[in-house]
């Protein structure tokens, strides 16, 4: 037992970090491995690799995914910033790269390979974009020579329009909402919330007129019968068959005819095998990290740290409802995983970032750290202020 009487960077890392925040991000990733026995096995069969490859992949990437978790929470608010700012910066470029030369992959150009390795630089962009976006408002709520607000919002189109080239709607809907949401709590008025409301269903119009993947998707979702149906079915049918007890680890059907019964509706195969009460227990957990989050988000005093921790939070939560949305049928398909639960190297190692800003930003701070990290000239401010 580490005691605090010791002075050391472990020991203190150990007494301030949120100790319940890390248990409950360490049982989803055991839960996950859990999970992928069921949904990972027919689909590395039905394409030829061996029957465990997805979950030897997924626990051979858990060690890097804790490690980064850990390394990432040893650092300082200005190191949170730095970090943020070249992931952001070296994200959007390979974006760019990606929409140019990347492979194609079911109609969209998203990823870069190296070799055997993949890497989808969208991942990382997410919570790089929260943390800078959320650094840009709070500079503009406690120097009146910064302007903030504007470099926050300028933010947002030099980071979506490398997405809409991919195309990527899912992402950059995603990313939009967290922008919102930062937006808001940052002080925005309820004239500027409406008029972002209206904005945000002009680009839904504007992606169902000119995207063809977008129109398909949301026209098989109001009608069922106006396009290949597969998914939907099987996806509703694992629930059915499931019940409240499940059908048993390794008995469901579901999973042998979805495609993407590892990634994108391992939920679905969870809900066969293990049973919606199982499910239910499953979206307790993430309940209970984002309330969590946010509850030490309006602790801090910091304006930067409450902002950051709030998008971080939202980005996580909104991840994990449009996953489970999408496999209870309540929205159209996005191609969205579930946090730490799929499979999904770029993702776990992107969640393994973003988690870690989340663990250091909620680490208890004395108020003369927190103090001595802002940039001389600085004022005291509200996260109201930055809207002024």
């Amino acid at each position: 037992m580490m005691s605090r009487a010791e002075r050391t960077p472990l020991t203190d890392w150990w007494w301030t970090v949120d100790r319940g925040l890390l248990a409950a991000l360490f049982a989803l990733m055991v839960a996950g491995l859990v999970f992928l026995m069921g949904g990972g096995p027919p689909v590395a069969e039905r394409i030829g690799l061996p029957t465990f490859y997805f979950l030897n992949r997924q626990a051979m990437y858990l060690a890097p995914t804790i490690l980064l978790i850990c390394a990432v929470s040893f650092l300082s608010l200005r190191g949170i910033r730095r970090m943020a700012l070249i992931t952001w910066a070296c994200g959007v470029a390979l974006c760019l790269v990606a929409s140019k030369f990347g492979p194609e992959i079911k109609g969209a150009h998203r990823w870069i390979q190296f070799g055997s390795f993949g890497l989808q630089p969208s991942e990382f962009v997410k919570p790089a974009f929260v943390v800078v976006a959320a650094w840009a408002f709070s500079e503009g709520a406690q120097r009146r020579d910064m302007p903030g607000g504007l470099i926050a919002i300028l933010l947002l189109p030099i980071t979506i329009v490398p997405l809409l080239l991919q195309p990527d709607f899912g992402q950059t809907m995603l990313i939009t909402l967290v922008w919102s949401t930062l937006f808001f709590v940052a002080g925005l008025h309820l004239v500027w919330v409406a008029m972002l409301g209206v904005l945000g269903m002009v680009g839904v119009f504007a992606a169902y007129t000119f995207f063809h993947h977008v129109r398909e998707r949301i026209e098989r979702f109001l009608d069922k019968d106006s396009g290949d149906s597969f998914q939907v079915f099987w996806s509703q049918q694992s629930f059915r068959s499931g019940s409240w007890f499940g059908t048993g680890p390794g008995e469901g059907v579901a999973k042998r005819h979805l495609p993407d019964a590892h990634t994108d509706f391992i939920f679905s195969v969870t809900g066969e095998e293990f049973g919606v009460i199982v499910c239910l227990c499953l979206v307790a957990l993430f309940a209970y990290i984002v309330l969590r989050g946010l509850k030490l988000a309006r602790r801090t005093d910091d304006v930067f740290s409450r902002l950051a921790i709030t998008g971080l939070t939202t980005l996580f939560g909104l991840q994990a409802c449009i996953n489970m949305a999408v496999n209870t049928q309540l929205m159209p398909a996005k191609g969205m995983t579930l946090p730490f639960v799929s499979y999904g190297g770029s993702s776990l190692i992107s969640l393994a970032l973003g988690t870690g800003f989340l663990v250091a930003l909620t680490r208890k701070r004395p108020r003369t750290v927190l103090l001595s990290q802002k940039p001389p000239g600085t004022a005291p401010a509200t996260v109201a202020g930055v809207m002024r």
